[in-house]
């Protein structure tokens, strides 16, 4: 797929003005870094509408998909992060999660054809997806601010972490709705327990155990924080981990499997 070929250099842009970002973030220029940081995610972002265009189809179906959906969501997090916050190394820390998961597309590009099964073809499938992915960069900046707080006892990342933690769940709510509203129209129940779905309500309510300890427990910081991590690990278990469990073979979302 021609789209999908250019990806490395899309890639490689990206990455780069994301660097220079950071290190103009961490120099206290913050307007450079933020017009560079914007330009990095304008070019990925272009990329995703290539990919889009050359598919015929929203690129959404494979993991390498919602990974490039993730990276671009990541760049938009920690923008808005260092946007409203001014903390000069989350920019550092969102271009490295970001890089990881583009590095990971370069060496293990999938099979990208403009085929849906039927099932994907609900008009759900978009905004599902799309809602998942960026609640999952919301609570991996989070998890991000989280660790340094662990690292650095640095209070004032607190206020941060707090909204969006709320942001992150609240969007992983809808998330979970507009999947059980598909799920409806394209099996025919709301939800069936399968691994991916029990491991989605698993992690909902550990975050949602993370914000309930937040506000009963506001000294714990520590506690909360490593509530996130866990959190964060029982997301990567729900998003692809479980394409690693024996059950997946069974499971109504085996579609994400690479084909």
């Amino acid at each position: 797929m021609m789209g999908w070929n250019i990806f490395p250099w899309f890639a490689l842009a990206t990455a780069l003005l994301a660097v220079v970002a950071s290190v103009l973030a961490l120099c206290n220029r913050r307007v450079a870094a933020l017009a560079t940081s914007s330009l990095a995610v304008a070019i990925l972002s272009t990329f995703v509408a290539i990919l889009w265009i050359s598919l015929e189809r929203p690129p959404m179906r494979t993991m390498g998909e919602t990974r490039l959906w993730y990276s671009l969501f990541l760049l938009v997090a920690g923008v808005a992060t260092y946007a409203r916050w001014r903390f000069r190394w989350v920019l550092s820390f969102s271009t490295l999660l970001a890089t990881v998961f583009m590095v990971i597309n370069c060496l293990r590009p999938e099979l990208h054809d403009k085929s849906l099964m039927p099932a994907l073809q609900s008009a759900w499938f978009m905004p599902h997806v799309a809602v998942y992915m960026f609640s999952y960069a919301l609570l991996g900046v989070a998890t991000l601010m989280a660790i340094y707080h662990l690292v650095k006892h640095d209070e004032r990342v607190l206020h941060a972490i707090d909204n969006l933690l709320g942001g992150g769940v609240a969007l992983f709510t809808v998330g979970m709705l507009t999947g059980a509203l598909w799920a409806k129209q394209a099996w025919g129940e709301y939800w069936s327990w399968d691994a991916k779905e029990a491991w989605a309500a698993a992690t909902w309510f550990i975050y949602l155990g993370a914000i309930h300890l937040r506000l009963l427990r506001p000294r714990a910081t520590k506690a909360f924080c490593v509530a996130l991590i866990v959190g964060f690990l029982a997301l990567q278990m729900c998003w692809y981990g479980v394409n690693y469990l024996p059950s997946a073979e069974k499971s109504v979302h085996s579609y994400n499997r690479n084909n």
